[in-house]
């Protein structure tokens, strides 16, 4: 039985009763399916360690103990705190005091790539059971070919191992 009236709610296009939260997830929804996925970067590694800088900063063959050099990308505060080592003061050291005498590197190669400025240094040491580790952080550092400073850290550590009162030559 029709009246002869048309009911507004049959024609209208306004959204009622919640139906706007429901277009607002559709859109969501939409969105977030389109959305192109972004890969998460691979963290950085702790630390590299590097043979070419080894051979260049450290004795080829040391009486006592082993040598390894390795970079990480974080500044040499963290770099500290990272270890467990104990640490003196950094120090502004420039380069040939930065890396000693010990290691075959180009010295004046060096020092034109540091071109006067100073190096943030620090050296530290740590027991763990029978093996002693010297530390010597510094920061930036040399690539190893000595054209370019690094940011971050670089470590040269000496390890020795004991046994008993005795060293033993790795």
């Amino acid at each position: 039985q029709s009246t002869g009236q048309t009911s507004t709610h049959a024609v209208s296009l306004v959204p009622i009763h919640g139906s706007q939260m429901i277009y607002a997830t559709y859109l969501l929804m939409i969105l977030v399916l389109c959305a192109p996925l972004k890969e998460t970067p691979a963290p950085e590694p702790a630390a590299v360690c590097d043979p070419a800088l080894t051979a260049l900063f450290t004795p080829a063959s040391p009486l006592a103990g082993q040598y390894i050099v390795c970079t990480t990308v974080e500044p040499i505060e963290h770099a500290m705190a990272a270890n467990g080592a104990h640490y003196g003061s950094i120090e502004a050291l420039g380069p040939l005091d930065a890396f000693g005498a010990a290691g075959p590197y180009d010295r004046m190669a060096l020092a034109r790539l540091y071109a006067g400025t100073r190096a943030k240094v620090v050296h530290g040491w740590r027991e763990d059971g029978n093996r002693f580790v010297s530390t010597t952080l510094v920061s930036p550092y040399p690539d190893p070919t000595l054209t370019q400073l690094m940011p971050g850290t670089l470590e040269i550590r000496w390890t020795m191992e004991r046994h008993g009162d005795a060293e033993v030559r790795r």
